[in-house]
Order: C-alpha cells, then sequence, then structure tokens
C-alpha cells in the first residue's frame, strides 16, 4: 500500500511537470525561438542526467545491435516531437499544446499493432476514433485562427511522434537504465539539431535571455521538465503497472489548462472542451482494456 501512494505521488508529479511546461514554453519562446529552445533545454537535461549517472554510477556501455534503436529513439521522439510540440505551442496555445498531446496514448495502440504485433481490439479502434475527433475538433474549429490551426498540426505530428517514439522504446533490451537510454537519445537529438541551430543563435537578444523569467523557463525545461519529470515517471511505474499508472497522465492537460488560464489568460471555449472530453475518453479507453 505505501509503495502505491508514493508511486500516485512520483506519477502524479511528473505529469504535473509535463502539464506546466506548456505554459513555460508559451513564455520562453517568445524570446528564444522553438528550434534553439529544443537544443538549450537538451544541453541543461544532458548535463543534469550526466551528472545523475555519474552518481547514480550507471553502466554506459551500449551494444552496437542496438544503437540504431537508440538513435531513432533520439531523432523521432527527442528532436521532431519536442521541436514541432514547442513550435505547435508557440502558434497556439498551452491549452492546446496540453490536449493534444495528451491523445499519445490512444495513438500508440496503432504503432503497437503495426510495429509490436500487439492485437488491435475494438476498444482500442474506438479510442483512437474518439482521439481523432476530439483533435479535429480543437485544431478546426471555426473560432481558431490560422496560426492556430497550423499550431494544432504542429502538436498532432508532435503527438505522433511521440506516441511511435514510445513504442520504440519498447525493443530497447531491459537491461538498460532509463537515465541511460535517455541520455544517449538526448545526445543524439543535441548532434542532429547542433547544425541548425549554431547559425542562428546570434540573432537571439541576449539582454533578454538574462531576465530570470527566460533563463529561468530554460532551467525549468531542462532539469526539471526533462531530467527530473522521467525520472519521476519511471519510478512510479515500477511501483504500480502501466495500466494505473497511465491514468496519472490526466494531470498533464488538467494543469496545462488550468495554467495556460490563470497566468496566460487564455480562454476555455465549449468547443475546446468538447474535444478534450472525447481526447481523454480516447485516452481512457486505451487504459482500461
Amino acid at each position: 500500500m505505501k509503495n502505491t501512494w508514493l508511486g500516485s505521488i512520483y506519477l502524479a508529479l511528473a505529469a504535473s511537470i509535463w502539464g506546466g511546461m506548456y505554459v513555460v514554453v508559451k513564455i520562453v519562446v517568445s524570446v528564444i525561438p522553438p528550434l534553439e529552445l529544443v537544443w538549450m533545454r537538451y544541453l541543461v537535461a544532458i548535463i543534469a542526467l550526466l551528472a545523475i549517472g555519474i552518481i547514480t554510477q550507471q553502466k554506459w556501455r551500449i551494444h552496437k545491435r542496438d544503437f540504431l534503436i537508440i538513435i531513432a529513439i533520439g531523432i523521432i521522439g527527442n528532436a521532431i516531437s519536442i521541436v514541432t510540440q514547442e513550435t505547435g505551442t508557440m502558434l497556439s496555445s498551452a491549452q492546446m499544446g496540453a490536449i493534444i498531446t495528451s491523445s499519445t496514448p490512444a495513438f500508440m495502440v496503432v504503432f503497437a499493432r503495426l510495429l509490436l504485433r500487439e492485437e488491435l481490439t475494438l476498444k482500442k479502434g474506438i479510442s483512437v476514433c474518439l482521439a481523432t475527433i476530439g483533435v479535429y475538433l480543437i485544431v478546426g474549429a471555426n473560432h481558431v485562427n490560422l496560426s492556430s490551426k497550423l499550431g494544432g498540426v504542429s502538436l498532432l505530428i508532435a503527438a505522433l511522434t511521440w506516441a511511435l517514439m514510445s513504442v520504440l522504446v519498447k525493443r530497447v533490451p531491459s537491461d538498460y537504465s532509463p537515465i541511460v537510454v535517455t541520455t544517449y537519445s538526448i545526445l543524439v537529438a543535441l548532434i542532429v539539431l547542433t547544425p541548425f541551430v549554431l547559425g542562428r543563435l546570434h540573432s537571439i537578444n541576449i539582454s533578454e535571455l538574462t531576465h530570470p523569467t527566460i533563463w529561468g523557463g530554460v532551467l525549468y525545461l531542462g532539469i526539471v521538465s526533462t531530467a527530473l519529470g522521467f525520472l519521476l515517471w519511471n519510478r512510479g511505474l515500477q511501483m504500480l503497472n502501466a495500466s494505473s499508472g497511465g491514468l496519472f497522465f490526466f494531470f498533464q492537460p488538467v494543469v496545462g489548462t488550468l495554467l495556460g488560464w490563470l497566468i496566460l489568460g487564455e480562454k476555455i471555449g465549449v468547443t475546446f472542451w468538447l474535444g478534450s472530453i472525447l481526447i481523454l475518453s480516447g485516452v481512457l479507453f486505451v487504459i482500461n482494456e
């Protein structure tokens, strides 16, 4: 019982951290463009993860046969997914970012069927349909301007690529530590993003970077959201089964929506809530399968 409560706290904290991430991104991207922000975020995160890995005496050796899968995880999940996620949040809202990316578990059903040959049941099929309709209601609503629609599409790409990455992670041998896999995948993303970022860093206003809100946001995204959030989530899942643990994912859109309303003054419309309910219902179908 003690492990259940402690695991629940870990998972709730991790999902809440990720929910707050969208508000932080919305603020920081006003100064640091998405691509450069992802690069800075990972630079901070990899330093934090290396420090944790050294302190915990992790084994860093990776077999050659596992290189390709870790590279794929780094490019698809850590590079493409996070860049499109932060681009989508910049073009839309923190609420939309939190809600649309919460459809990820439903999309994992499709990739698990294609890549892992997991059974695609009627219940799982319904969940994907509900999530898709919910995303359409949010992205395709008439009151949403072109920028928000493009942001919604970008966020949908982020959800799809993160789902694909999450399924690919299941192909990584379980004898590797999550810290080691995360560190290497982030390193891959850094290597991939660096050529695109170096020539653009000069366009960032250095004086604005010194503002506590901006550099504090970068540290939050790198240390708290990326490094700490990942470790809390995985530790919590060790104490609970995956089905129960997935329920705590709902803290992410709830926290993201509430903080977007409280801090950024974002409005919450009826269509937004209808889409949100459909997405969350779809994810519930998957979790309760």
